[in-house]
């Protein structure tokens, strides 16, 4: 089926038991809110299995006004609160200006901009001044540029204005966006819907390889993860992370996850925190690398226990629990490591951190102070029960029986039918650093995300981006998009190389990494009975 805008028409889907509209008609006549009312859009949809359809959305043409560019490092001058900081591409306006007149010195006819982002729920106004020089209509044009810019004594990166999202471009802007929808409807889904993250934790899998292992006609990429080893086990999740009713990884302070069920009934967004004790004393964390905490969000940590996207926070003093869903052997290190059997009883206390986990039980790692406090509750044959629970913002239980799935994300986009995007409180915004956000929130990237709309229909989708064939979404685009999806609520997943649909075992999008298809931490998968 194809629907184009100009046409004042709305297809209906036939669920089996009554006509419904698909999910994508609430507003705008039914288009996406992206560019010119009048904006060309075509919509093709086709069913993937019973219940689940999909939906390819390609809006707007190429803009001619859209150019490439050099965007500038602005060094951190005297003034600024650390000077010896990396440039940024987001300066103060006097920042901006001195590099400015560097570049003029040089023969070059730089421009100094303004930025300003849209307006989200905890987020608006203006971020800072950049600095771009030259407008082709080529990348390697503008490569040119950027290596006189080098010689300058400066540096910075080639980029596409097509990919910028300021509130004029937003409404100004053509495109193009190619946008993929899946909608599961739980009264004709009879399939199994649930989150994989492959064989262990501690390695990386495609999402079309997940998807592959999981027999499943359909996936996209879920949520967070460590890709550097430098910041934890790579392919450990970044935040909560539930298997089949099993918590295996701690929530990132009151962040957003998706809780959802095998049989795409309920599937909520949900703000979460955690609570774990082991002999008395409170976990820090589960299957990670102790003293390592990505997205920050934990407790005692430095420099912050607030959340902090795409930052490691350290804390000498942890207590991390293990069990088989991490990998055949446990991080290796000082510290001490208590063994458990299936029955949860000591069978070994090692003196160094690493080792093997006891078929059916797990381990408890500890480090620094939190060492001497485990050893001393501890002897062989002890029964030490781990126990870990999670509860919403309110502080109440949120369960986690069998066949429920929980994966991590950030920020929120819709809350109750209404905008509501956080990208501050989910730590997408950096004190001191405008330019994490101009990057993360303001500029459109790739992006993967996911939500409920009113009539209890999960949906989940991938939009290209980083190229000149689809410019991605900036936050306030996702959050607007999610919106005149239907989606009553909704939250951000991981994006950028990340983001990856996959229907009937092919790679439906195009994903952004120079390398083709990124492994990732785990996926959402829908597999027939």
């Amino acid at each position: 089926m194809t629907r184009r805008a100009a046409a004042p028409l709305i297809l209906l889907l036939l669920t089996g038991s009554a006509w419904v509209a698909p999910p994508a008609v609430a507003a705008h006549g039914g288009t996406l809110p992206l560019g010119p009312a009048g904006l060309e859009e075509t919509r093709t949809t086709r069913t993937v299995q019973p219940g689940v359809t999909l939906t390819r959305i390609v809006r707007g043409h190429t803009d001619p006004r859209a150019v490439w560019t050099v965007e500038v490092a602005i060094p951190h001058g005297p003034g600024s609160p650390d000077p010896d900081a990396p440039p940024a591409a987001i300066s103060d306006e006097a920042g901006a200006r001195a590099t400015a007149d560097r570049l003029r010195s040089a023969g070059l006819d730089p421009r100094v901009e303004k930025v300003t982002t849209p307006t989200l729920a905890d987020l608006s106004g203006d971020l800072g001044w950049r600095v771009r020089v030259g407008g082709t209509a080529t990348k390697a044009e503008a490569d040119v540029i950027r290596q006189q810019v080098i010689a300058a004594g400066l540096g910075g990166a080639t980029v596409y204005t097509g990919w910028d999202g300021e509130p004029d471009d937003v409404a100004g802007s053509t495109g193009p966006w190619h946008v993929d929808v899946l909608t599961v409807d739980p009264r004709v889904f009879t399939g199994r819907f649930a989150a994989t993250y492959g064989p262990d934790l501690e390695q990386r899998e495609t999402t079309s390889r997940l998807a592959a292992l999981s027999g499943a006609d359909a996936a996209v990429n879920a949520g967070f993860f460590v890709l550097d080893p430098a910041a934890g086990a790579p392919g450990d999740p970044a935040g909560v992370a539930a298997y089949d009713g099993r918590l295996v990884s701690e929530p990132v302070a009151g962040r957003p996850a998706l809780v959802l069920r095998d049989d795409a009934r309920r599937t909520s967004v949900v703000r979460l925190r955690w609570h774990g004790r082991v002999a008395g004393l409170p976990l820090d964390g589960l299957n990670r690398v102790p003293g390592l905490i990505r997205n920050c969000g934990g407790t005692g940590d430095t420099p912050t226990d607030l959340p902090l996207h795409d930052f490691t926070c350290t804390d000498p003093d942890e207590l991390v629990a293990f069990d088989a869903a991490y990998g055949p052997r446990t991080p290796s290190g000082p510290g001490v490591e208590v063994a458990l059997d299936r029955g949860g009883r000591v069978a070994e206390i090692r003196t160094a951190r690493g080792g093997t986990i006891p078929a059916g039980g797990r381990t408890v790692q500890a480090t620094g102070s939190t060492a001497a406090a485990l050893l001393a509750t501890v002897h062989a044959g002890r029964r030490l029960p781990v126990r870990t629970w999670l509860t919403d913002d309110r502080g109440r239980p949120v369960p986690t029986p069998p066949h429920t799935s929980i994966v991590n994300g950030g920020p929120e986009l819709v809350r109750d039918g209404r905008l509501h995007a956080t990208p501050a409180a989910d730590g997408m915004v950096r004190p001191g650093d405008p330019g994490f956000a101009y990057g993360w929130v303001h500029k459109r990237n790739p992006r993967t995300f996911a939500g409920v709309d009113a009539a209890g229909r999960t949906v989940l989708v991938t939009a290209d981006g980083r190229s000149t064939a689809s410019m991605g979404l900036g936050i306030a685009e996702t959050a607007a998009v999610a919106k005149a999806l239907g989606l009553r609520d909704a939250l951000n997943l991981d994006g950028g190389g990340s983001t990856t649909m996959v229907v009937a075992g092919t790679v439906i999008g195009t994903p952004s990494d120079a390398a083709g298809e990124r492994p990732v931490g785990d996926a959402l998968v829908l597999s027939r009975p």
